[in-house]
């Protein structure tokens, strides 16, 4: 006895082609077209523009191929004591930073421009609201025009202590830097930081370079300067005393690495920061 086909035995599936639509491929070529109209629509003051200004933590600019500022975001213009962008627009990093930083910053652009390609995650020393010196992430990326060529540099900077729980995960030898913020007044070794970590001395020495492109030496001493920075901008203090306060061993050491690091003498930045304190209107 033979069965009689089902409803569905007479009914085959549809092909699939008619249950889902591929996109075709002329569709595929307008999504480039679609996003160059909408990116070209869009006012730069109430764009791109008005996003970067509001983001928090995070200081937006943008330099010529002469490192001159030509945009900057409020968190950037700000922390110079400027009230708007028009104020630090034609200014280079000569006009901003002390010489040796200032130097620094241009060495980074020139490479960025040269090579044509981003250079991110930098830790430096930058200056917060404060005026001081203090740990920062910096990304630095190559500004191109309409016809490829590369006409600047654009970047942001972030707050280390910001960017710090976001960075966790990668930083092996957090233990090592936590240790050094502590304990920078003391006699620290490579030694000591690689116990404390747990590795050997040439582990930590990889990972420090590989992380923040200096040694742990280095990294150490740069904490020390900006300890020294915070100590000449936040009391009336002897030299010595500061050196002595900041871990190295006499104040012609003291003297010298601050040159070094800073572009001028820690007298004359005491000095100056003091005029500046002048300078400013009292508040009654």
């Amino acid at each position: 006895m033979t069965s009689t086909p089902s409803r569905l035995d007479t009914h085959p599936p549809q092909p699939l082609q008619t249950r889902f639509r591929f996109p075709q491929s002329s569709e595929f070529r307008a999504v480039p077209d679609k996003r160059a109209s909408l990116l070209e629509s869009i006012d730069p003051l109430r764009g791109f523009q008005c996003l970067l200004s509001e983001l928090p933590g995070i200081a937006f600019f943008a330099k010529d191929t002469s490192s001159r500022i030509i945009a900057a975001n409020r968190c950037f213009f700000e922390r110079f004591g400027f009230q708007s962008e028009t104020e630090i627009v034609g200014k280079d990093d000569h006009d901003l930073f002390p010489g040796q930083l200032a130097r620094h910053f241009r060495k980074d652009d020139a490479e960025v421009i040269r090579s044509a390609k981003p250079k991110l995650n930098i830790v430096e020393l930058f200056f917060n609201r404060q005026g001081l010196p203090d740990w920062f992430i910096t990304n630095k990326l190559p500004l191109f025009d309409r016809n490829g060529s590369i006409i600047g540099v654009m970047g942001t900077t972030q707050s280390y202590g910001a960017t710090h729980d976001t960075l966790r995960p990668y930083l092996s030898i957090d233990r090592a830097v936590e240790c050094i913020r502590q304990r920078f007044r003391e006699k620290l070794t490579v030694e000591t930081l690689a116990q404390n970590v747990g590795i050997s001395p040439r582990q930590l020495h990889r990972r420090f370079v590989e992380t923040f492109g200096m040694s742990p030496q280095a990294f150490l001493m740069r904490v020390r300067i900006q300890a020294a920075c915070e100590m000449l901008q936040s009391r009336d203090c002897q030299l010595s005393e500061v050196a002595q306060q900041c871990g190295f061993p006499d104040q012609s050491a003291f003297s010298q690495h601050f040159r070094k690091h800073i572009g001028q003498t820690p007298l004359r930045f005491q000095k100056e920061h003091r005029l500046r304190l002048r300078s400013q209107p009292h508040t009654p």
